[in-house]
């Protein structure tokens, strides 16, 4: 989504993804091309940060003629902030959810009414904790499950990266039997994640954002990732899928803890978002680590299982039903 985690895949020894260079016409003005290898097996872009660039320039990759995008793999890479409840710094994250969970109505915290938790309220609903009436389409979006565990096997296989510095960070989570994995060393971990353009800190905002991804998912999604795009990313490749140019169960969300959501006992919010974790170094490490173990997977069994596509066991789309089936998260769901 920036430039660092672009970085991260040039100059590797796996691949050179700077053999051509493609100039797409709406992209971000700061990332204005495609960076290909030489046959064009693999590309990578960097979208731009927040939820508008994101949806812009997946959605003129996905237009653009200069590519041919219906067997393509999609695997959205970058770090992420990471609940301490779930995962810890340099942890490598895989979803079947994204939920954009600051979708709602918000009041200032100064002014939240008496009996609610939280400042955030569905959209049509009147207090916390109701299902939004008010529905958009972009709330939830479910990916292919069985691609998912294929990645995570093959992600799995990576030596991760981490630092002395995140270590002395997490450690501090220890103080807390919640914060049990936050405290532990990093992993790769089958989660949800949350979409917000507002960089957001603190436990107060991580426990309402916990229960808007459990209400929006009926109880099913637990997030252990933060970020500012992924919903907006896969509403581009959800209409691209609608038109026939992409195959919406080729889509892999991988993100890597680079810092936590929440303080850890004693610290404050501030403090949390402030200083400095020790994550971000390693967090941009293990995209490249991990993510280089997922395309050599797919790679390697092509012929045998990745060109036909990996047939979804689950519902995957968004809460509409645009592609067809039924969601099991949504009104009239259970």
């Amino acid at each position: 989504m920036f430039n660092l985690e672009g970085n991260v895949w040039y100059n590797i020894p796996e691949f050179n993804v700077l053999a051509q260079n493609i100039t797409v016409p709406g992209f971000s003005p700061l990332f204005p091309d495609a960076h290909c290898t030489k046959d064009g097996s693999i590309c990578q872009i960097t979208a731009g940060e927040g939820e508008i660039n994101a949806a812009l320039s997946l959605s003129s990759l996905v237009r653009s003629s200069a590519f041919d995008l219906r067997t393509t793999y999609f695997l959205i890479g970058g770090i992420g902030g990471v609940n301490p409840k779930t995962a810890t710094l340099a942890s490598v994250t895989f979803a079947r959810y994204a939920v954009q969970v600051a979708l709602q109505y918000e009041f200032d915290a100064r002014e939240i009414p008496a009996n609610f938790p939280t400042g955030y309220v569905p959209q049509g609903a009147t207090a916390p904790g109701q299902y939004p009436t008010e529905i958009y389409g972009t709330e939830v979006f479910e990916l292919n499950d069985a691609l998912r565990k294929l990645a995570v096997g093959f992600a799995k296989t990576a030596q991760l990266n981490d630092t002395q510095a995140a270590q002395a960070y997490r450690a501090h989570y220890s103080a807390a039997p919640a914060y049990v994995r936050g405290a532990s060393l990093p992993s790769v971990i089958e989660c949800d994640t949350a979409t917000a353009d507002t960089f957001w800190t603190g436990t107060l905002l991580g426990e309402a954002f916990e229960n808007t991804t459990r209400l929006f998912t009926n109880g099913t999604g637990v997030y252990c990732s933060t970020q500012q795009e992924d919903n907006a990313l896969l509403e581009a490749l959800l209409r691209g899928a609608k038109d026939k140019l992409v195959d919406f169960a080729r889509i892999i969300i991988m993100r890597t803890g680079s810092n936590f959501d929440r303080p850890y006992p004693g610290q404050t919010a501030a403090e949390n978002r402030f200083g400095d974790s020790g994550g971000f170094a390693p967090a941009l490490a293990n995209i490249h680590i991990a993510g280089v173990k997922v395309i050599q997977g797919i790679f390697d069994g092509w012929d045998k299982t990745f060109a036909r596509g990996v047939p979804p066991t689950n519902y995957i789309g968004d809460i509409f039903g645009t592609l067809g089936g039924t969601p099991d998260f949504g009104p009239g769901s259970s």
